[in-house]
């Protein structure tokens, strides 16, 4: 509920603070007054797209504030949640133009974007006129508006879940075949590769041992003879036979020398034991070089098919036994194509019926509610004065989408046989006030904690009729908050909260300000409303029999 407005240096307004309260608060005066102003200003704060220049001529800003009541279940509260905003008790609106056009908006002031000020202004306020694009004039907003008096929210949310199960399947499906397709104009590649890939068999770690073996046959032929020269040079006539007959005549001649040379003996009984080593690692050497040329022509030949074979796939080496098996998963999945096709068109068929058996059912909800909003409508403009007016809320047949398979519309026919149309065509502007009204009553239902506000939805029309408006507009309050812009007495005289809009000049300036009334100011009020520039005393009982009517 709205609760309060303070505008600050906003077209003809300088300052001003309204408190409003529950229930129909009514808002009368002068033609050009500033009302219009009112509510463009508390638009601005809403973040309604509006006029565009606001600020007071000579202020170099303008700004409005405007504070809620907000209970624990208001739908406000959850946008807050999403866009990271506080939640409270109250919440508040503020709004600041400069006069170059820059606009700069808070919620409990925290600084915001205009579009999440308008989705928390959507569930706040609701506008109502006979130039409004945004309310029941809005074709567009008629299946939501029709899907709320059926209390269609369950069934319309199957509707949704069942269009995205059915999205899902579609785009399974057109992926899996566009996969096919592409696997379809590889087939021959992958066949060819596959085989090549699974005939070669390399694995990884095998092209380094390859080109180490390889490297290693190509040098052991030079290295072989002077390895060969090494051992003859150790075994043999070579160094190992110099050493044994050192050591023999070493033998003959060491009892003439007394132990003198016993330790040149163990010495060269030590070194005689090194050179067999050394002549078993160079035998070893030499047998290890001992290899079949046709080895090193196959080594070489295994290492040169694996490169190109990876130059060929543009991998490394070692990354072909893993594209191999890519190559195979690819070819399978081309082999089982059809049959998962097969399956995922059956999955599409199920998401489809399912999704019809959800619009079906959300359908049959609307066609049963149109045919109930109608007789309802029926009863309300008969007090209204249209008893001949017919309503006809019209459900067509549309393809199958998110938000079912219909197209929903409100058309009217002013009198019995003449063509229906759209409800802003049709009608004319007090016919149309009378529409909108009944429409809103209607629709209404339980309270949602939204602030309505009528721009002088009472033009048109006076007397009864004006005092059927009026009473409906106060029904509507009930439990509510209604706010009404009008010329009509008999609508003012209903209301349970009265403020005054009139133009003063201060300082060679015209200013608007809005007074709230009390019960005499209310009587005079009624009475120039009846009576226009000469109240008389006449108009004044009038004006009380209203409001003690």
């Amino acid at each position: 509920m709205l609760r309060g407005l303070d505008i600050r240096d906003m077209l003809i307004i300088d300052r001003l603070e309204l408190s409003f309260q529950p229930g129909l608060n009514v808002l009368t005066g002068e033609t050009g007054a500033g009302k219009s102003i009112l509510l463009d200003s508390l638009g601005f704060v809403l973040g309604w797209r509006g006029r565009a220049e606001l600020v007071r001529a000579g202020a170099p800003q303008g700004e409005v504030t405007a504070w809620f009541d907000l209970p624990e279940d208001h739908p406000a509260r959850e946008v807050l949640r999403e866009a990271g905003l506080p939640v409270s008790e109250e919440l508040i609106l503020r709004r600041m133009n400069t006069a170059d056009g820059r606009k700069t908006a808070w919620i409990n002031d925290r600084r915001c974007s205009g579009e999440v000020l308008r989705q928390v202004s959507a569930s706040l306020v609701e506008l109502h006129g006979q130039h409004d694009d945004r309310g029941l004039l809005n074709a567009r907003g008629h299946r939501q508006l029709l899907d709320e008096f059926a209390g269609a929210a369950s069934a319309a949310e199957m509707v949704r879940k069942a269009w995205k199960g059915r999205q899902e399947a579609a785009a399974a499906l057109s992926d899996a075949r566009k996969r096919l397709e592409a696997l379809n104009a590889e087939e021959a590649f992958l066949r060819h590769a596959v085989n090549e890939l699974e005939s070669l068999a390399p694995e990884p770690g095998e092209v380094s041992e390859l080109d180490a073996s390889r490297r290693l046959m190509q040098n052991a032929e030079r290295v072989r003879e002077d390895i060969t020269r090494a051992y003859s040079a150790v075994t043999g006539d070579g160094a190992e036979g110099i050493v044994s007959d050192a050591m023999r005549w070493l033998d003959g001649a060491a009892g003439a020398v007394e132990g003198r040379l016993d330790w040149a003996s163990e010495a060269l009984s030590r070194a005689l034991d090194a050179l067999g080593e050394a002549e078993r690692e160079i035998s070893d050497c030499l047998e290890s070089l001992s290899f079949d040329p046709r080895e090193l022509e196959r080594v070489a030949e295994r290492l040169f098919a694996i490169r190109d074979m990876a130059r060929k796939y543009q991998v490394q080496p070692d990354e072909l036994s893993e594209q191999a098996l890519e190559f195979r998963a690819a070819l399978d999945a081309l082999e089982a194509g059809s049959e998962g096709i097969a399956a995922l068109e059956a999955g599409l068929a199920e998401a489809v019926a399912a999704h019809q058996v959800a619009c079906d059912d959300l359908s049959d909800l609307r066609r049963r509610a149109a045919k109930r909003l109608d007789k309802a409508m029926a009863t309300e403009l008969a007090p209204l004065k249209m008893e001949r007016a017919v309503f006809t809320t019209l459900v067509e047949t549309i393809a199958p989408g998110p938000e079912g398979q219909d197209e929903v519309s409100f058309t009217v026919a002013t009198n019995p046989g003449a063509p229906s149309g759209p409800l802003a065509r049709i009608a004319s502007g007090g016919e149309l006030s009378r529409f909108l009204l009944a429409l809103k009553v209607c629709l209404m239902g339980e309270a949602t904690g939204v602030t309505m506000i009528f721009d002088e939805i009472d033009r048109g029309v006076g007397g009864a009729t004006a005092n059927a408006v009026g009473r409906r507009l106060k029904a509507l309050a009930d439990g509510a908050q209604v706010l009404v812009v009008t010329h009509s007495p008999q609508v003012a005289a209903l209301g349970g909260h009265h403020w005054r809009v009139e133009k003063r000049v201060s300082g060679g300036m015209t200013l608007s300000n809005v007074t709230p009334l009390d019960s005499d100011a209310r009587v005079d009020e009624l009475a120039r409303m009846l009576a226009g520039d000469t109240v008389t005393e006449e108009a004044r009982a009038a004006a009380r029999a209203l409001l003690g009517s």
